[in-house]
């Protein structure tokens, strides 16, 4: 990268919001094998914006709980620990996506997308040993931030990367990579860096792509949930191109994409629960 692209980027990231601290907080707790639902409580009550959100998702239709339910303590209860966290690490996310850009892009459709790869890495995690569940579905909620950076802050380029990889069906990355020079996994690991998440999710937004793909369970997971989410056309974050899984993935994951989604079962209500995720 050019000196004066280095400088354009790391002012566009520093001017992404901030985490916020709750959710900075539950994510100490999901790290933490001694932490209870009453301490993930405790933290969610504080946030009076994250309380009320999680409480309109709980209390949703596809939820059909018996009555309604007025207390994180009792969402907990109902929908489980992983559920809420996973919600408040949604909540969080969604409310850093700009309202508006001006390279057109799609931010509903972005967010179905990235909420499904998120739940499905979560799944593919179970299978292997070194894929903490809870990180892959953090690191397949983040996967395609970067695009969130680009649309804000180089919305004509952006806008131009996306028109040439819709037009050819060619991988968006190549095409970010020959508009602007650098591609959002770059930008989405400045990012993530920025917010002080753990290494290993740091690395693999990073090295999601590419010649720069690196082969780990966690890559491999968020990699194969990426595809199988544009393949079954989960949302559309932006990327016509779908990539069989590479050899190394492949073995790791015990077969081809096809074979993976196959094993994976019926995903309609994974992607049921994302549309209702995405309505906050």
């Amino acid at each position: 990268m050019s000196p004066e692209l280095t400088q354009k980027l790391a002012a566009a990231v520093e001017a992404m919001p901030a985490f916020p601290k709750s959710v900075q907080k539950i994510l100490e707790l999901t790290r933490d094998v001694n932490s209870t639902p009453k301490d993930l409580v405790q933290v969610i009550d504080k946030d009076p914006v994250v309380t009320v959100k999680i409480l309109k998702v709980v209390n949703s239709a596809y939820y059909s709980l018996p009555k309604q339910i007025t207390s994180i303590g009792h969402s907990v209860v109902y929908l489980g620990f992983n559920t809420i966290k996973n919600l408040a690490l949604s909540i969080a996310a969604i409310g850093m996506l700009p309202k508006d850009n001006a390279a057109g892009f799609d931010a509903q459709q972005y967010l179905l997308h990235s909420l499904a790869t998120a739940s499905i890495a979560k799944q593919l995690a179970l299978r292997l040993d070194d894929a903490d569940p809870m990180d892959c579905f953090i690191a397949g909620l983040l996967h395609d931030f970067g695009k969130v950076v680009f649309a804000q802050f180089m919305p004509n380029e952006f806008r131009k990367a996306l028109e040439s990889s819709q037009a050819n069906g060619s991988s968006l990355h190549l095409a970010l990579q020959q508009v602007i020079g650098v591609d959002h996994a770059v930008v989405g690991a400045m990012l993530v860096e920025k917010w002080r998440f753990a290494p290993n999710l740091i690395q693999t937004i990073r090295h999601q792509y590419g010649a720069d793909l690196m082969d780990t369970d966690m890559i491999a997971c968020v990699f194969a949930a990426n595809q199988i989410s544009k393949k079954l056309e989960f949302g559309f974050g932006g990327n016509p191109c779908i990539e069989e899984l590479p050899p190394p993935l492949a073995k790791r994951l015990g077969g081809t994409l096809e074979e993976v989604i196959t094993s994976l079962g019926d995903l309609k209500p994974l992607f049921e629960e994302a549309k209702v995720f995405s309505k906050l």
